[in-house]
C-alpha cells in the first residue's frame, strides 16, 4: 500500500517534469507559430514541386538527379512531419501530444534531418567521381548502385535516429517546450557521448569530406581548362566533347554546392548550441537560444526548391510548362543563345585555324614541288641535237603549264581575288 501510494506522486512528478512550461509571453509562441507555418507551407509545396518536376520530365530523370529526388523526399517529409505538430503546440503554448508523441516527433525530425545531410554527402561523392574519374564513373554508374547508395543513406540515418529510443540518450521537449529533440541538455555520460558522436559522424566529418571533394573537383576543372588552352589548334573533337561534358557535370556540382552551403549554415547554430550543452554550460542557454536554432534548422527543408528554381533551367522550364501560374520561372532564351553562340564561335575559330594551317601546308608543298620541276629544267643542256632540244623545250612547256596550274590551285586555296600573273614565255609556248 505504501509503495503504491509512493509511486503515484513519483509518476506525477515525472510527467510534470517532462512537460514543463516555459514562462515566456504568449506573443513569443505566436511569432514562432507564424514562422513555423511559413516554413511548413513552403517546405511541403516547394519539395512537392521538385518531386513532380523530376517525375514528369524524362530529361531530369538521370542517375545524379536520383540523389536530388531523394533529398527532396527527405525535406518534404521533414516539413510534413514537423511543422504541423510544431504549429499546433505553439498555439497551445505547450506540448500536447504526450510522451510517445514527443518521441515519435523527435525520431522523425532526426531521421529526415540526418538523411538530408548524408544525402548531400552522397551527392558530393558522386560529383567527385564523375568529374575527376570519368572512366570509373562510367563503369560504376548504374541504377542498381545508385539505389544501393540511397538505401545506405537511409539505413545510416535510421541507426542514429533509433539510438535514443533504445537507451543511448533520449528524446525530450526543447526550447519553448513546443518541440522535441534528443536530450543534449542533461549532463550524463550517455547524453554527452551520443551528442559528440552525432556531431562528429553526422555533421563535421561529412562536412569535411564534402569540402575535400569539391576542392579536388575545382582543381580537376582548372587543370582541364589549362590543357585545352595549351593544346590550342591541336584540340581534337573528342577533347572538346570531354570538356563540354565536364562543364555540364560541374554545373550540377555547383548547384549541389549551393544547397550544401545553405544546409550547413542552417544547422550550424543548432550544432553550436548542442556543443555548448555538451561542454557543461547548458545553464547559460535561454529558452529562446534553444528554440531559434531549432527553427533555423527546420527551415533547411525549404531552401532546396528555391535554389533549383533560380539556377536549374530545365527544372524551371518544366514547372513553367506544367503550371501556367508559374510562368515567371520560364528561363529567358538570351542566356542559352549566348552560350550556344559562344560555343559555336569557339568551335568555328578552331576549325578556321585548322583550315588555315592546312592551306599553308598545301601551298608550301606545292611550292616545293614546283621548285623541284624548275631545278630539273635548269639541269637540261641547251646545245644538243634537235631531238634533245625538242625534248627540253617540251619539258619546259610542261613546267610552264605546271606553274600556271599551281597558281590556279593557290588562288582556290587562299580564296584571293588578285589578278593572275602570267609567267614570261609560257603564253608564247602555249
Amino acid at each position: 500500500m505504501w509503495s503504491a501510494e509512493s509511486m503515484e506522486p513519483e509518476k506525477a512528478h515525472t510527467q510534470s517534469s517532462f512537460f514543463t512550461k516555459v514562462d515566456v509571453p504568449d506573443h513569443a509562441h505566436y511569432i514562432v507559430a507564424l514562422f513555423v507555418f511559413v516554413i511548413g507551407t513552403l517546405g511541403i509545396t516547394g519539395n512537392a514541386l521538385v518531386m513532380f518536376a523530376f517525375y514528369s520530365n524524362k530529361k531530369l530523370r538521370n542517375l545524379p538527379n536520383y540523389f536530388i529526388m531523394n533529398l527532396a523526399i527527405s525535406d518534404f517529409l521533414m516539413a510534413f512531419t514537423q511543422s504541423p505538430i510544431f504549429f499546433i503546440n505553439c498555439l497551445y503554448k505547450e506540448w500536447v501530444f504526450g510522451e510517445m508523441g514527443c518521441k515519435l516527433y523527435a525520431f522523425c525530425g532526426a531521421l529526415f534531418g540526418i538523411a538530408s545531410m548524408i544525402n548531400l554527402l552522397a551527392i558530393s561523392i558522386d560529383r567527385y567521381v564523375v568529374i575527376t574519374k570519368p572512366l570509373q564513373a562510367i563503369h560504376w554508374s548504374s541504377k542498381r548502385r545508385t539505389a544501393l547508395a540511397i538505401l545506405m543513406v537511409w539505413l545510416y540515418s535510421l541507426a542514429w535516429s533509433l539510438a535514443p529510443l533504445v537507451g543511448w540518450s533520449s528524446y525530450i521537449p526543447e526550447g519553448l517546450m513546443t518541440s522535441c529533440t534528443w536530450d543534449y541538455v542533461t549532463y550524463t555520460l550517455a547524453n554527452r557521448s551520443y551528442t559528440m558522436m552525432l556531431c562528429c559522424f553526422v555533421f563535421f566529418i561529412p562536412l569535411g569530406i564534402i569540402f575535400y571533394c569539391y576542392l579536388l573537383m575545382f582543381l580537376a576543372i582548372r587543370k582541364t581548362g589549362r590543357e585545352v588552352e595549351r593544346l590550342g589548334t591541336q584540340v581534337r573533337k573528342s577533347t572538346l566533347i570531354q570538356q563540354k561534358s565536364i562543364k555540364s557535370e560541374w554545373k550540377l556540382a555547383k548547384i549541389a554546392f549551393v544547397v550544401i552551403v545553405v544546409y550547413v549554415l542552417s544547422w550550424s547554430p543548432y550544432a553550436c548550441v548542442t556543443l555548448i550543452s555538451w561542454a557543461g554550460h547548458a545553464n547559460i542557454l535561454s529558452p529562446y537560444s534553444k528554440a531559434v536554432p531549432a527553427i533555423i534548422a527546420k527551415a533547411s527543408a525549404i531552401y532546396n526548391p528555391f535554389i533549383y528554381a533560380i539556377i536549374h533551367n530545365k527544372y524551371r522550364m518544366t514547372l513553367a510548362e506544367k503550371f501556367p501560374c508559374l510562368w515567371f520561372l520560364a528561363p529567358t532564351p538570351r542566356k542559352e543563345c549566348t552560350s550556344s553562340i559562344s560555343e559555336s564561335s569557339y568551335r568555328d575559330s578552331i576549325i578556321s585555324r585548322q583550315s588555315t594551317a592546312s592551306r599553308t601546308h598545301f601551298i608550301s608543298a606545292a611550292s616545293n614541288a614546283t621548285d623541284m620541276v624548275l631545278r630539273d629544267v635548269e639541269m637540261e643542256p641547251l646545245g644538243r641535237k634537235s631531238g634533245d632540244s625538242f625534248r627540253s623545250m617540251s619539258s619546259y612547256g610542261h613546267s610552264c603549264r605546271g606553274r600556271s596550274y599551281k597558281k590556279q590551285l593557290e588562288r582556290k586555296a587562299t580564296k584571293t581575288y588578285a589578278p593572275q600573273k602570267f609567267l614570261p614565255g609560257c603564253a608564247a609556248r602555249v
